[in-house]
């Protein structure tokens, strides 16, 4: 038992430790020192370095490095296509030991609903889950989504153990112009962490946003974004996740110098890149293979992010804080051979021990059927808006182009990669409908669709065949959400992710195989893209060729190339 008196006794050696880590060396994040020594726990906190200790379990880590657990600053659970439960099991074996989580993907879709599932969920998991309470929900007034989230409805999570502040500010116009529906949020928060999102924001417009108090970005893709919005009291958040990669972009900043003001966030990533690559591991291992000083990507992902966020108990490896420690062959490898979680050794039978939480919004695709017919785009004089798919990137570019036509209809351009794009709306609200092109995904045939449509979560759908998208589409509704690829009239590939058309109820296992063949389907259409399905989620966000915030703090409607 942790007391304080069993801390200080085990700490000073007069009776001994839970557990020892004997004969290994730990990364000291001050000095950036590797230091010989055993590590004594007492519970769930580290309670002896740089001594020899007695232990009633002993674990030789001879030849090894320890090293803080891992702090993914930002990220959606929900984009890992599995519940917390099985994010839990999933990421916390690659020395994943704290998560930061922004819920507004369910919050989206089920409101309160989704929040309060979160929160139950975190307090069950041997991770430890933090919550960010949404800020943002609906994202935006162009599109329709399943909840609405005043500030009415967050201040009852406010003081939730689990709740560290105000999730990613996205509305940064609403900020800049003081629309009142921010101002709320912002005052009843002006006393806890809020989290931002500002992509190229700068100058004065930056200025007002942060003065606002908001503290965190992981939306920078440039040296130089990073480097004002750190001089600016920033604090930024690396990202590299499914879709979103700019690791290699501000590595730069990745310094000795910078690492109090830097830490390390996925955004998004789903479970066969985490088997494939592995998760915050992934980027420290890639970092230093490009010449990033280790003690700069290990403060990143570990004491920085602690600070950041106010977590002031973890993030060293030194008596008195806690005991979340990886046990790693090499700091360059970064491979886990051992993790421990509050003073907890991370096994199989660890994890059976949580009980489960019941699943929420199984029957939330609510979409009417749709037929080929719904997926024409009506000839118009001049160029055609088309989205431009930037690889590797959420955001996507505004094109014009003059595309082929059939009779009154607008038509597909194979030969410059331009096909059809929809969002459906999937809550039962309108059943709103709309089409235009993107240009990027490389189809040659048939039809990729999913219920995850950032932010709002209603259906997109690209492809080349009409009949395929609209079969694609209603396959959706039959599934109670996720994604399927159809082809020549046949259901090729799909996953089923029923919680809020979201989240599967499978293990983590069996949703990092289906993605696989589901993957091999993608790719039988054509597709070059490396991860054609989150690229598809995140087409509904708006496409703005050239951003300019009007007196009203909206941007001009008529420069989106989609309204769903």
């Amino acid at each position: 038992m942790s007391t304080l008196e069993n801390r200080i006794d085990q700490g000073t050696g007069r009776t001994p430790a839970d557990i020892v880590l004997k004969n290994g060396r730990y990364f000291d994040l001050v000095t950036g020192e590797i230091v010989p020594s055993d590590i004594a726990i007492c519970g769930d906190t580290i309670v002896g370095t740089g001594e020899s200790y007695e232990g009633r379990e002993e674990i030789d880590i001879s030849g090894r490095i320890v090293v803080p657990g891992f702090i993914d600053t930002h990220l959606h659970i929900e984009s890992s296509l599995v519940t917390p439960h099985e994010f839990d099991r999933c990421v916390l074996p690659y020395g994943v030991t704290t998560v930061i989580c922004d819920p507004h993907e369910i919050a989206n879709v089920l409101g309160a609903e989704g929040i309060r599932f979160f929160l139950e969920s975190s307090e069950r998991t041997i991770m430890d889950i933090r919550v960010q309470l949404s800020s943002c929900v609906p994202a935006t007034h162009l599109e329709t989504s399943g909840a609405d989230l005043p500030i009415e409805a967050l201040l009852p999570f406010r003081h939730h153990p689990k709740v560290i502040g105000l999730a990613e500010f996205m509305n940064f116009p609403g900020v800049i112009h003081k629309d009142p529906i921010c101002m709320a949020k912002l005052e009843a928060f002006q006393d806890g962490h809020i989290d931002g999102h500002s992509p190229l924001l700068s100058g004065r417009d930056l200025n007002g946003y942060l003065s606002a108090r908001i503290r965190t970005d992981h939306e920078c893709t440039n040296v130089p974004e990073a480097m004002e919005k750190i001089r600016k009291g920033m604090h930024i958040l690396v990202r590299e996740g499914s879709v979103s990669k700019d690791l290699h972009a501000l590595m730069p900043i990745l310094t000795e110098r910078l690492s109090p003001f830097l830490a390390l966030c996925t955004d998004d990533r789903n479970p066969l890149d985490i088997a494939e690559e592995g998760h915050l591991d992934y980027m420290i291992r890639t970092a230093i293979a490009h010449g990033v000083d280790p003690l700069a990507v290990y403060r990143a992902a570990s004491i920085s992010a602690a600070r950041a966020f106010g977590l002031r108990d973890r993030g060293l490896v030194a008596p008195g804080w806690r005991a979340d420690l990886v046990v790693v062959d090499s700091l360059e490898s970064c491979k886990a051979q051992m993790v421990f979680a509050a003073g907890r050794r991370v096994t199989d039978a660890l994890f059976a021990t949580r009980e489960a939480v019941a699943p929420v919004g199984l029957d939330s695709v609510k979409a009417r059927i749709v037929k080929a017919a719904d997926f024409g785009v009506p000839v118009t004089e001049g160029e055609t808006p088309v989205m431009g798919v930037l690889p590797g990137k959420i955001i996507t570019e505004y094109r014009r182009f003059r595309l082929p036509s059939n009779g009154n209809q607008t038509t597909v351009d194979l030969d410059r990669d331009i096909i059809k794009v929809a969002v459906i709306e999937r809550h039962g609200k309108n059943g709103n409908h709309a089409n235009g092109f993107v240009q990027g995904f490389g189809l040659k045939k048939g039809a990729i669709a999913s219920t995850v449509g950032h932010d709002s979560h209603n259906i997109c759908v690209v492809g080349v065949s009409e009949d395929d998208m609209a079969l694609a589409a209603n396959r959706l509704g039959e599934i109670n959400g996720g994604f399927v690829v159809v082809e020549d009239g046949k259901v090729t590939g799909e996953i089923a992710l029923p919680v809020a058309g979201l989240m599967s109820l499978e293990p983590f296992e069996v949703v990092r195989d289906t993605l696989h063949d589901l993957r091999k389907a993608a790719y039988a259409l054509g597709t070059t893209l490396q991860e054609p399905f989150l690229q598809v989620a995140f087409l509904p966000l708006p496409v703005i060729p050239h951003l300019k915030i009007s007196d009203k703090g909206m941007v001009d409607v008529d420069k989106f190339c989609l309204i769903g």
